[in-house]
This record gives structure tokens, sequence and C-alpha cells, in this order.
């Protein structure tokens, strides 16, 4: 573990930069944040008001000609059309970087990105928060334990009643304008859904079909499902901003029995011996060969509602920390964004080519 702090810089204060990565960056006893750069104003006002003390720079060029060699690290939170661009001139100057998803919009310069940490020899640290959440890591330690059997089939959906929205002095619906999302509400919420996907499934897609809408005179979409294959099994995806509330419901099926969450609730299904015959003693047993359940069900507090999810980010700025210390230049995660990337930008393709069934690239 590093003797002291790694200082270094968020580049976008915006929203998840206030509520999400700031107030764990208070928290951390191995990262602090000791410079900010944002292109409006207004938000530049804010930081100096966060982060009394704090360097404060008009854009992200400014910050790496000027302040950058003293620092150890960024954190990207601008809107993804420039991650690429400022995570390759971040890993050139020598630091290291930490980005929110996605990592590009698009899989080439996702690729750009990584093969300039392996060769700057600097992590590049994909933000993956949900895996934090307090009841998705409850959920890892079920499937570990084999209670549920071999992962083969898993269900993931996002439910919203509304694109996430910026903060009001930039942009507050940039999440509906292509150029600076790079998609919808696929390119917003894919990489949080097929992260946890390649996970529980242990393996990465080599298909899909997918079908998209778009409500308004938007150029990004409203809702995306989809259908991916694994060598392990399938994946069925559900992402929308057209629902009637807002929850996450993940359903995770095993030959031994499937894992169900609905936010904070977690509901465990084991099957049985199937029984040889019912009784009065056992009624629940059904008919002869039928298979019973064992149903339990905990809550697990996550805090889904808080859309900052500071909570969740301090065990993961940990992992980042020891990424560096580790020189871990390029982990799974980097992979898993690379990843991401490929399979969101091909479900766009399979979409737009009347949900035909389209093989997965996966490059390097």
């Amino acid at each position: 573990m590093s003797a002291r702090k790694r200082r270094g810089a968020i580049i976008g204060f915006g929203f998840i930069a206030e509520k999400g990565h700031l107030p764990a960056y208070l928290h951390s006893e191995q990262l602090e944040i000791v410079a900010v750069a944002d292109i409006c104003a207004a938000r530049r006002e804010a930081a100096a008001n966060a982060l009394p003390g704090a360097r404060i720079y008009e854009d992200y060029n400014a910050f790496l000609t000027t302040a950058g060699r003293d620092l150890d690290f960024i954190d990207i939170t601008t809107p993804p059309y420039v991650h690429a661009s400022i995570a390759r001139a971040a890993l050139d100057s020598g630091l290291h970087v930490m980005c929110e998803k996605p990592l590009a919009t698009t899989v080439e310069d996702a690729r750009s990105a990584i093969e300039q940490a392996d060769r700057s020899r600097r992590v590049l640290f994909p933000v993956e928060n949900y895996k934090h959440a307090p009841v998705i890591i409850a959920v890892r330690q079920l499937v570990e334990t084999g209670l549920i059997g071999t992962v083969q089939d898993v269900t993931l959906s996002t439910f919203r009643n509304t694109h996430a929205r910026g903060v009001k002095e930039w942009k507050e619906s940039w999440r509906r304008e292509k150029r600076y999302a790079g998609g919808g509400v696929a390119m917003d919420h894919g990489s949080h859904t097929f992260y946890l996907a390649f996970e529980w499934l242990r393996s990465y897609p080599t298909s899909i079909t997918a079908k998209m809408l778009t409500r308004g005179s938007f150029d990004t979409e409203d809702t995306l499902v989809g259908s991916a294959t694994f060598p392990t099994g399938m994946a069925a995806v559900h992402l929308t901003w057209n629902a009637g509330v807002r929850k996450v419901i993940y359903t995770i099926h095993g030959d031994r029995g499937s894992i169900r969450v609905e936010d904070d609730d977690i509901e465990v299904a084991v099957m049985g011996v199937p029984t040889p015959h019912a009784s009065e003693a056992c009624p629940a047993a059904g008919p002869p060969g039928r298979t019973a359940w064992e149903m339990k069900t905990k809550k697990v507090a996550s805090e889904w509602m808080d859309a900052g999810h500071a909570a969740w980010f301090r065990s993961m700025f940990e992992q980042f920390a020891a990424a560096m210390d580790q020189k871990d230049h390029v982990g799974k995660s980097a992979v898993d964004a690379l990843r991401c990337i490929e399979l969101i930008t091909t479900a766009y393709e399979s979409a737009k080519d009347g949900s035909r069934e389209r093989r997965v690239p996966h490059f390097g």
C-alpha cells in the first residue's frame, strides 16, 4: 500500500462527480482530489465551493499542461464522447486513469485507450460501481458457494421512467444527444448490465439479437431489448427509460436453483430431491417425481434510489488504489469495458438490421 495518499484530479464536475465520486474520495484513506477541470464556469464554481483549496482548470488540456506532472491519477466523469481522448492524453502524460462508463463510444476508441495504458504502463480502470452494490456482493457470495449450481441463464432488466438528468448549468439532457452520449439507454446502462452478465455467465458473448425504440424527436433510443448468446448460456436484457417505475430486476438461473434480485430484495430458490410420493405430512411435495424448491428471502440495503451511489464507489476506489500499487495496468475490468462496447455496438447493428442475430467481434 502507498505510504501517502495518491493525488488526483476530477475531469468534469457534473452530477456523478459531485454526488457519487467526490463523497467517496472524501472518505478515502488512499486517494484525494486536489484539482478539478470543467469547461462550464458555473460547475468550476461549484467545484471550488465543494473543494476549498483545490486547483480549478477550464479544461483538461490546461490541467495536463500545467498541473498533471505532480499528480498520480485523473478521474474522468465527463459525458462519454470525450472519455477516450482524455484517457489517452492522461496516460500519455504518465497519469493513471479512472474512467466512468462507458469507457468509449466506439470499439476503436476503447481498444486504443487500452493499448495506450499497456504502452504507458499506467492503470486504466473503468468504473464498474454496480459490482460494489451490497446486494450484488451478496449475490456474488451466493453464486460462489455453488448453492444454485452452474449459472446458465440470466435476465437483466433496468427500468427507469426517464433518462438521468445532468446538471442544470450544462446540457441537462445530454444523454438524449448522440453527439455527447454515443447512444441512448443501452450506452448509458448497457455497461452495468453486461459486465454483470459476464461475471455470472463466466464468459463473453458470441452473438446478440436486439430491438430498440425511440419515442419523440431524440436521436438516442429509449428502450433496448435483446438476447445475447454466451458459450455458457444466454442473457436476456431489457433496458428502458419508458418504465412506470425505477427498479432493477435480475434473475440468475443455475442447474440447481435460482436467485432473483429486485432492488434490495433477494429471493433464493434451491431445488430439493424429487419426491417419491406426496403425503399428508408433506403436501407441498406434490405428485411423484416432482421437484420441490426451498425458498428463502432476505433484504440487503443498497440505496438503489440514490442515483449518486457514493457508498458503492468507496470499495471500488480501494480496488483502483490497489491496481496502481500492484501495477495492474490493464486488468479484467478494462477488458470487460471493451467487451461491453463491442456488445452494445453489435446490439445497435442488430436493431438497425431488423433484429437479425449478429456475431460479436472481439478485438484483442
